[in-house]
């Protein structure tokens, strides 16, 4: 069978996507810009997300990798965007205590209040103080 004949609905081409998204939030998790951003360029959807809501900015994000989080955000990633748990990409920084991704959060705009905890709840109950402070910086700074 070749590609004019082959169904819209083949099902191989389902395995290769489902692969492809896998391999796609793996290189997420593990902050491996190399191969997230190429595809990106090429029309992979920024917010691709995995089957629990969580996009490629929280996987970065909740695995640490700040210099990824901030090329996601640059590139259009919704720092909002709340997984199937209610989470935030922000709450799940703070709980993982990575002030270096909460602060590239806080600086791509992402709001604090958002998420069920909070990211500023997140951060209070964890007392992440360098965290709280940098929430609160940014407050008084668009208050």
């Amino acid at each position: 069978m070749n590609d004019e004949t082959r169904s819209p609905l083949d099902p191989s081409q389902d395995e290769e996507l489902i692969a492809l998204a896998t391999s796609l939030l793996d290189a997420a998790r593990q902050g491996d810009a190399g191969t997230l951003l190429p595809v990106l360029e090429r029309g992979v959807p920024v917010n691709l997300s995995d089957s629990a809501g969580n996009s490629l900015l929280m996987l970065a994000a909740y695995h640490g990798h700040a210099p990824l989080v901030r090329e996601l955000a640059a590139r259009g990633a919704d720092v909002d965007r709340i997984n199937d748990r209610g989470q935030s990409p922000l709450a799940g920084a703070a709980f993982k205590g990575f002030a270096d991704v909460a602060a590239a959060l806080v600086a791509a705009g992402a709001d604090p209040d958002l998420g069920t905890p909070s990211g500023i709840e997140t951060a209070r109950f964890f007392e992440r103080s360098e965290i709280i402070a940098l929430i609160q910086a940014a407050q008084g700074e668009r208050g």
